[in-house]
Parts: structure tokens; C-alpha cells; sequence
């Protein structure tokens, strides 16, 4: 069974930098896509980032690129988020979910883990 545990949130000054980390196990990690989601309170949950399996290739929401950085350790079966520039709109609870068909569609994302909460002071 796949398990993610995310970590790494926490409060920060505007301007200032998180690093989000989650761990997988029960799976096979570098045959899945992992990604990065965040929901804010009264919105729906959206796309933050996301990493292929293969090339490493890498996808973004508008609105955190060049401020935010998805990476993955395959030997270590982490993927992290590198948030920099934060800004009180990035406050949210933060996601990781892999997904075995890469999409952006949060449908097409098979497991998840609890999230981990961020937020951001003006």
C-alpha cells in the first residue's frame, strides 16, 4: 500500500523560504510521476508542481514559477518542494501525490499523502 508523509511546513514571513519534503513508500518510486498540490480554506485544490519518472522534467503552476522548485531523490524516494519568495497567497495545506499516467488533473492522481500546512504572514 502506498504511503506519503509530507514535512517541512511551517510559518513564514513573507519573502522568506520553506522546504517541503515527502516520503513514499509501499511503492516502486521511480515508475511513478510525483507532484505537489495545495488547497486553500474555502477553495478547491489545485496544481502546484509536478515531476516526471524519466528525464526529470518538470511542470509548474504559473504563479510559482521561479519561486518554487520540484526535485526528486530517487534512491531516497523523496520529492521536495524548494519554496522561495513566499507570499501570504502561497498559504495553504500542501500536497504530494504520485500518479502512474502523468497529468495535472487532480482526478488522474492515485494516492496521497496528509499534507502538511504553510503559511505565509504579510
Amino acid at each position: 500500500q502506498v504511503q506519503l508523509v509530507e514535512s517541512g511546513g511551517g510559518l513564514v514571513q513573507a519573502g522568506g523560504s520553506l522546504r517541503l519534503s515527502c516520503a513514499a513508500s509501499g511503492v516502486t518510486f521511480n515508475r511513478y510521476h510525483m507532484g505537489w498540490f495545495r488547497q486553500a480554506p474555502g477553495k478547491e485544490r489545485e496544481f502546484v508542481a509536478a515531476i516526471r519518472r524519466f528525464a526529470f522534467m518538470t511542470e509548474y503552476k504559473d504563479s510559482v514559477k521561479g519561486r518554487f522548485t520540484i526535485s526528486r531523490d530517487n534512491a531516497k524516494n523523496t520529492v521536495y518542494l524548494q519554496m522561495n519568495k513566499l507570499k501570504p497567497e502561497d498559504t495553504a495545506v500542501y500536497y504530494c501525490a504520485v500518479a502512474s499516467t502523468y497529468s495535472t488533473r487532480i482526478e488522474d492522481w492515485t494516492s496521497w499523502g496528509k499534507g502538511t500546512q504553510v503559511t505565509v504572514s504579510s
